[in-house]
């Protein structure tokens, strides 16, 4: 079965959104915006109102001004001069998207602004920026940078002025799980918050956050692609019940009756109404400066609340998965080992013919996922790296980058699924023929990294800066590292990143028993191949030494013992790949057949 069997993909498109030849006329006619609001230059972050990692098409204005499609990124436009800041992971990708005669392109270390944002507008400008996509911090940290060079005025959005064709608000279905897949009602979810609230001080918090209202109202929805969000904002007293602010198309009779007895419902367009009720209070409410817009930070002090700056209620409790949900998990890792066996036993029939393309590569992983009914969604948009693309690590195919795979290069797939039941995220790197000694040098380096973090065993308190080292360590050895973090949270059928805790040295928040995590060290040589072997893994109580905690393996799916070097590997390294693998061939190989089955029990053979 070729790639042109397969049917077109669902999840995924492979268009390429941006257009550089629509950089100039947009940045015009923003300057004229902005000279008709009599500023001096205007902020575009990639961020909407709710911080979420994917935007509805009518948020998307960073991509509408400067064509950069990345799910993070800043641009500030001045009156001659434009800039567009991205993290490492965009340095390749936002110069070929955006018109860069027009836009200047800044490595920052978190995609901020840094002082080449003083070239982009003279000393003494007016910089106009929305306050409902720009937290309180972000906002602190900007006056800081331009102190004495500029001034932050908050004012209407005047890319909206200029978007005559912008897409209307998303409004999707909502559903609400059962007990069986939310493990805890939302009446004992929205307790456990008002007890962390009272705690607190605090009178009432304002919710921003989809992922964080959508786990307390045990609801879901379809507002973004790849995530079953349901966009809106909560407000939660410490007493009585919260109340829930949608777009006012969202709100049906079906809604009121689910939520009955849980939450009031109220139009969005009366939240402004609500926070000023409770400065006229005098409220003591709990904002989040990293999520919260500084619009919601206003309106509560200007009406006379007291603010209490703290994280987001709802994202530990909501990090530390009950049974119910690890359940879930552990279905949905099991489906999806189903469609990765079926998927990499094709790909070692097909690689060798020099036939697949990168495209082709993504359409048959997802036509196999959609065999499962319970499939709805991709958790991210998948990278499919064919040789030197594997190394832009967060490389995303459009028609116009569709590369061949050569037999003898290496293929990096890092991809992932929405079930009902839960959410995915796996990458493996494939080998196509024989693979070079320096290819399974790197390879191994980064296997013994992902084996040491599903190995470790850590008193409770640990967090995940102080285990980063592990997954590092054997590539230090020989003087190479990687520029991303080793593991983020995942969410249960909810966002495929998720706080607070993870592995990289910005990561300080303890493990909980319940994290669930992902384990991605990885290997890049530009211009050459990629190497990245991710599992997801998930945070116990260590059965033998009490007081400790270690991981459980989620994922199934086969490591390609092609690329390993077995003489780096240690003893106890190599008993825990073979223990590995007879897993996955003991739970999966009962759901597979046929060659497929015969495939896997190769793939899962002892190393």
């Amino acid at each position: 079965m070729t790639a042109q069997n397969f049917p077109a993909t669902v999840f995924q498109s492979f268009e390429e959104k941006a257009d550089p030849k629509n950089v100039a006329p947009r940045l015009a006619a923003l300057r004229q915006a902005m000279s008709k609001a009599g500023v001096d230059g205007f902020l575009i972050p990639r961020a909407d109102a709710h911080r979420g990692e994917s935007v509805p098409s009518s948020e998307a204005r960073l991509a509408y001004v400067t064509g950069f499609t990345g799910s993070a990124g800043l641009a500030l436009v001045g009156p001659k001069k434009a800039a567009l800041f991205v993290d490492s992971r965009y340095t390749l990708q936002a110069p070929a998207q955006t018109d860069t005669r027009k836009v200047t392109v800044v490595q920052t270390d978190r995609g901020g602004l840094n002082d080449t944002a003083k070239t982009i507008v003279p000393k003494g400008s007016k910089l106009a920026y929305d306050p409902w996509l720009h937290t309180p911090g972000e906002v602190r940290e900007m006056t800081t940078l331009l102190a004495g060079h500029a001034t932050l005025i908050a004012g209407p959005n005047l890319v909206d002025t200029i978007w005559a064709d912008r897409p209307g608000t998303p409004v999707s279905p909502i559903e609400f799980l059962g007990h069986n897949r939310a493990g805890m009602t939302a009446p004992d979810k929205i307790a456990e918050i008002q007890a962390a609230l009272a705690a607190d001080g605090a009178d009432a918090t304002v919710l921003t956050l989809p992922e964080s209202i959508c786990w307390l109202f045990n609801m879901r929805g379809r507002d973004v692609p790849n995530t079953p969000f349901v966009l809106g904002f909560a407000i939660v007293p410490k007493k009585g019940q919260p109340t829930l602010y949608l777009d006012p198309a969202k709100i049906t009779g079906e809604l009121r009756r689910a939520l009955d007895g849980v939450a009031r419902i109220a139009s969005s367009r009366t939240l402004p109404a609500a926070m000023a009720r409770l400065g006229k209070g005098a409220k003591t409410v709990l904002i989040d400066p990293a999520s919260a817009p500084e619009a919601i930070a206003t309106t509560l002090k200007d009406a006379g609340a007291t603010l209490i700056e703290k994280r987001d209620p709802v994202l530990l409790p909501k990090s530390k998965k009950n049974e119910a949900e690890l359940a879930g998990m552990r279905e949905a890792h099991k489906l999806d080992g189903v469609a990765l066996a079926k998927f990499l036993s094709w790909f070692d029939d097909e690689a060798p013919k020099g036939e697949l393309t990168e495209i082709g590569i993504v359409t048959a992983l997802e036509a196999f996922r959609r065999e499962e009914e319970s499939c709805v969604d991709a958790s991210f948009d998948t990278i499919s790296g064919a040789g030197p693309n594997g190394a832009i690590v967060h490389y995303r195919v459009t028609t116009k980058t569709d590369r061949g795979l050569a037999p003898g290069e290496i293929m990096l797939v890092d991809s992932g699924a929405q079930y009902l039941s839960g959410t995915t995220d796996i990458t493996r790197t494939l080998s196509t023929s024989r693979p070079s000694d320096e290819e399974r040098d790197r390879f191994t380096r980064v296997l013994k990294g992902m084996i040491a973090i599903s190995m470790a065993r850590f008193p409770k308190g640990t967090n995940g800066a102080q285990i980063d080292i592990l997954a590092r360590q054997f590539l230090w050895q020989d003087g190479i590292t990687y520029n991303h973090g080793t593991g983020h949270g995942v969410g249960a059928y909810l966002g495929v990143h998720e706080g607070p805790v993870g592995i990289s040295s910005r990561y300080t928040t303890p493990f909980e028993v319940g994290n669930v995590l992902s384990n991605e060290p990885g290997y890049y040589k530009t211009g050459a191949y990629g190497i990245r072997i991710e599992n997801l893994i998930v945070v116990k109580e260590s059965e033998a030494f009490p007081g400790y905690l270690e991981f459980e393996t989620l994922t199934l799916a086969p490591i390609d013992k092609r690329l390993i070097r077995k003489s780096l590997l240690s003893e106890a390294e190599r008993d825990w790949l073979d223990a590995y693998h007879r897993r996955v061939w003991k739970e999966i190989g009962p759901l597979v057949k046929g060659k497929v089955k015969d495939w896997l029990k190769d793939a899962t053979g002892e190393l």
